[in-house]
């Protein structure tokens, strides 16, 4: 595996053990967005890539949760029912616990490196189901970035003032983790199964990620650096409704990570 980074190898690890896991418990899954991407055009990490999103059916998102460590291993689990108050996601995360990782947003956690976990969840069998169903979920997810994006120079000075406002509305009032429970509630009332059109609905492209169920198919075997992951078996669909032409690089500027982090490869945030 040339040129891979040290924290795409850790997380490369991470992938090994998720599959192996979902392998053994009979879980069905899909790396997603950009590890899809990563994946078929390039047989791996998107070079200036560095993370993975996975995305299971909510039954087996649920199964998972529930039998994959919350402790004691090298590799744990969080999720929306987390009883930390500060863990603001709609999603899960699995760590490695043998590193430390401090996002830079309004309320930064101390965690590992990770995998991002998203459920698949059914949205309805036409557009006017889908545009029902989802219009609440938006509208939460919409009020829960707007508490924890971070107030940037580079935004016009009264779209920061609007976020200052708030972003200081009191927790009694406005709680991100009720946001993330309520969000996780509407996601789950249609069943992937007996859905025509589902999606990764708490996603960060929004409506964009919701699609007809015969993009993901039956999860398909393909080659990621030196182990191998379960893709959407319309691979070719699902990459085009999201990205467009996919197969085309981006410019030279734009190949870059968006993330921003504190990283410590070599000591445990539990430490």
């Amino acid at each position: 595996m040339p040129n891979l980074t040290e924290m795409q190898n850790r997380l490369l690890d991470m992938l090994k053990y998720f599959h192996e896991f979902c392998t053994q418990n009979d879980i069905r899954y899909y790396v997603v967005g950009g590890t899809t991407l990563g994946a078929v055009r390039h047989d791996g990490f998107i070079p200036w890539d560095d993370d993975i999103d996975v995305g299971l059916p909510r039954n087996d998102y649920e199964r998972l949760i529930e039998l994959f460590p919350k402790n004691g291993n090298k590799y744990i689990i969080e999720s929306v029912y987390s009883d930390d108050v500060n863990f603001c996601y709609s999603f899960s995360k699995i760590y490695d616990t043998s590193t430390t990782m401090i996002e830079n947003t309004t309320k930064s956690l101390r965690r590992g490196i990770y995998i991002d976990i998203f459920p698949l969840d059914g949205v309805g069998n036409t557009k006017e189901e889908v545009i029902t169903t989802y219009k609440p979920i938006g509208k939460k997810k919409d009020m829960l970035s707007l508490r924890t994006i971070k107030i940037n120079s580079k935004r016009k000075w009264y779209k920061n003032i609007a976020l200052w406002i708030i972003q200081h509305i009191p927790e009694k009032i406005l709680s991100e983790k009720k946001l993330c429970l309520e969000i996780n509630e509407l996601c789950k009332k249609k069943s992937y199964d007996d859905c025509e059109i589902v999606g990764n609905l708490v996603g960060a492209w929004g409506r964009k990620e919701i699609m007809s169920k015969n993009m993901f198919g039956k999860p398909t075997l393909h080659k990621f650096e030196n182990i191998e992951v379960n893709i959407q078996e319309n691979f070719d669909g699902y990459l085009t409704h999201l990205y467009g032409d996919w197969r085309k690089l981006p410019p030279e500027e734009k190949r870059v990570s968006h993330h921003d982090y504190e990283l410590d490869l070599n000591h445990s945030f539990l430490s």
